[in-house]
């Protein structure tokens, strides 16, 4: 044996292949199929917080939301005001359940007086707030807050899915930002069902897209105990479904049960919460007229928007539900509407969201109700964003942060102030 050798076998410094290592330390790591959420969902929280935290400062200096009724916690806080109007009525849902009432006749004439009634709101999201409390204790306005968060950041994700399919990563990241921007966004965030609309929405139409047709169903068929407008997402599935059966290579491709099944599940939700209020209060009807009567709320073919554009141009109010600065911004939305249309069009999206959003369009433009809130009625229209998101992805960082950081501090104000103070969400 050489000497090198023995020095070699008796030296500490030379590591023996025999002696054990010591067990690498594992880095927490998320799992592969979340990741590609992360960024995502980091916009849209920053977002979300920079636009809420300067809308609560702006209500503390004008000190006016301590007299807006109706509101759950008597105004009291800023945050009462995320439990206005709409928030009050689900809360007393969540609460007292449904109390429906027949509805009363005036005279022979056949006339209906018919009063506001909390059948009007649909039974997904209080059903939601109601469990949540039962099970955390956070209280109904904590926990109409907290499924109201989570379902927006289950919404941004779902936004992203169905964006980042069509024009990339990127532009799916930038995607869900805007939504946390859009006007109406102030909503997101606060007592009201948009948020859990939107994520079900989302993720129906990703799971079309992706020939998911049983998932598809079931979610279109929640949609429909959420909100009356789930019958634009509702219909857009069934027409997805009945083209993919009319092509014969879908059909071979993925057969015919899965689209069946997504056409006639979807409806069902809808169908059984309006039958459900129309044998409760004693005509079939009972839902359709407890909105025309008791909210003003009904479908009439634009009349209503064209009256309000038409008033505006010249610089007048004399149309229902006047409020002059949501009003405003709301018509400067609906011009928009027809470039943000043809630009998506020029993508050209699935059949699924060109349906949906044309749909949903057609039934928020052709439906008096209050103006200023239609930024809010069409938070749902997600699929406007592709165009502007797939633009948008062709700038520098610098730029991004430039746009995103003014418009999160605007948001506070357009999109959360002037409808919670300046109008009625």
């Amino acid at each position: 044996m050489s000497t090198a050798s023995s020095d070699a076998a008796t030296d500490p410094a030379v590591p023996d292949e025999q002696e054990e290592r010591p067990p690498r330390i594992r880095r927490l790591t998320l799992p592969a199929g979340v990741r590609p959420y992360l960024a995502p969902l980091i916009l849209y929280g920053v977002t979300k917080l920079v636009g809420l935290t300067v809308f609560a400062f702006l209500l503390e200096a004008a000190g006016d939301f301590r007299k807006k009724e109706p509101r759950f916690g008597g105004g009291a806080h800023w945050w009462d005001v995320l439990a206005t109007w709409d928030g009050w009525w689900y809360l007393q849902v969540a609460e007292k359940g449904y109390d429906p009432r027949p509805l009363e006749r005036l005279d022979s004439t056949g006339l209906f007086t018919v009063k506001q009634n909390s059948v009007a709101f649909f039974p997904l999201y209080p059903g939601l707030i109601r469990g949540v409390s039962e099970i955390t204790g956070l209280g109904l306005f904590g926990s109409g807050i907290l499924v109201s968060v989570i379902a927006s950041f289950v919404a941004a994700a779902g936004i992203y899915a169905v964006i980042s399919l069509l024009a990339g990563a990127r532009a799916g990241t930038i995607a869900a930002g805007l939504w946390a921007v859009v006007p109406g966004a102030g909503v997101e965030w606060a007592v009201y069902s948009e948020s859990l609309f939107v994520a079900i929405a989302a993720w129906c139409c990703y799971c079309v897209m992706k020939r998911r047709w049983v998932a598809a169903g079931l979610l279109a068929f929640v949609a429909g105990l959420n909100r009356p407008t789930s019958a634009a997402l509702i219909g857009a599935v069934g027409l997805a479904a009945l083209v993919t059966l009319a092509r014969r290579e879908s059909r071979r491709e993925h057969g015919v049960a899965g689209p069946v099944y997504a056409m006639f599940a979807a409806p069902l939700g809808l169908l059984t919460y309006i039958t459900w209020v129309g044998l409760s209060m004693g005509d079939l009807t009972a839902y359709f007229t407890l909105q025309r009567e008791g909210w003003a709320h009904y479908f009439d073919f634009g009349a209503y928007t064209l009256d309000v554009l038409g008033n505006t141009a010249i610089g007048h109010n004399n149309y229902l539900f006047a409020f002059s600065v949501p009003d405003l911004l709301a018509v400067q939305l609906v011009l928009a509407l027809p470039f943000l249309v043809a630009l998506m069009l020029r993508r050209k999206p699935p059949l699924v969201l060109v349906a949906y959003t044309l749909a949903s369009i057609v039934t928020v433009l052709g439906t008096q109700q209050m103006f200023g809130n239609t930024p809010r009625y069409l938070l749902p229209c997600f699929p406007l964003l592709l165009a502007p998101a797939a633009a948008m992805g062709r700038l520098k960082l610098p730029s991004l942060v430039v746009f995103f950081s003014t418009a999160a501090v605007a948001s506070g104000w357009y999109a959360h102030y002037v409808m919670f103070e300046l109008g009625i969400p």
